[in-house]
């Protein structure tokens, strides 16, 4: 295995450039993010041959070139390997639970997968790079691509404190989701006017139905669906973690790392 692709040592400095391309790539995902929220393109959620959608795209993309520019040369090959798996994880789960009446997602089990195994910077690219390849021939997905980062960010996060035991992700993936909720719900609401999902998209008629607004009828939407398939995902994903034989789980950052802590302890 090369030097480039090995875990550093606990002790080890981290090279500024590692610290310094994430931090740009995660605000060239969040001015995407304000971009298609402030403007509100409606062309976004209508497939590349509109100017929104090629620079919703094109931030993305280079926010994700940026995050993986800054971690890779830290990350072992088994996280390099892992990220494409995970990218089709998303994009199959997404697809067939999005056509269900089931009010859940399920579209970022890869996401936190590798956020809990590799860490913020490389669950925050999983998840756009998962977005960018699904809009591909799903165009509806590609404004929620910041979600997506965030959502891989904050499984690392909640891995550095403990999430990986299921008790523990189940709680962080419930606080995750009200995160993410309301972060999704403006580009919901105002880029695509809704949600796509079949059960998700009742319960937004539902709202409407009431009387709500787009927004508030998308947010509470968001904040019934989100919560509970974020508790859903980080429990699958813990437990998919503790099935790993502990020689596997240990070729991998943070796991690695939570058990030079509890050796020294």
């Amino acid at each position: 295995m090369s030097e480039s692709l090995t875990l550093p040592s606990a002790g080890a400095a981290v090279p500024l450039r590692a610290r310094l391309l994430p931090l740009l790539g995660a605000l060239v995902i969040a001015a995407t993010y304000l971009m298609l929220v402030l403007l509100q393109p409606a062309e976004a959620a209508a497939g590349l041959a509109s100017w929104p959608a090629v620079a919703a795209f094109a931030g993305y993309l280079a926010g994700a070139v940026l995050l993986l520019a800054g971690v890779l040369p830290q990350l072992p090959t088994s996280v390099v390997a892992l990220i494409p798996a995970a990218l089709v994880l998303n994009i199959v789960l997404g697809q067939f639970v999005g056509s269900t009446l089931v009010p859940l997602y399920l579209d970022s089990i890869g996401t936190v997968l590798v956020g809990f195994l590799a860490g913020r910077s490389a669950g925050a690219a999983t998840g756009v790079l998962g977005s960018l390849v699904w809009s591909l021939f799903n165009p509806t997905v590609l404004p929620f691509a910041a979600g997506a980062a965030l959502i891989g960010f904050l499984a690392g996060s909640a891995a550095r404190l403990g999430a990986l035991r299921p008790y523990v992700a189940v709680v962080a993936g419930f606080i995750t989701g009200i995160v993410a909720g309301v972060v999704s719900a403006p580009v919901a609401a105002f880029v695509f006017g809704g949600t796509s999902g079949a059960a998700t998209g009742a319960l937004v008629a539902m709202f409407r139905a009431m009387g709500d607004s787009l927004l508030a009828s998308v947010t509470k939407q968001a904040l019934i669906s989100d919560p509970a398939d974020k508790a859903v995902t980080f429990l699958v994903a813990a437990l998919l973690v503790m099935a790993l034989p502990r020689r596997i789980r240990l070729q991998f950052p943070l796991p690695a790392r939570a058990a030079a802590r509890r050796a020294r302890s």
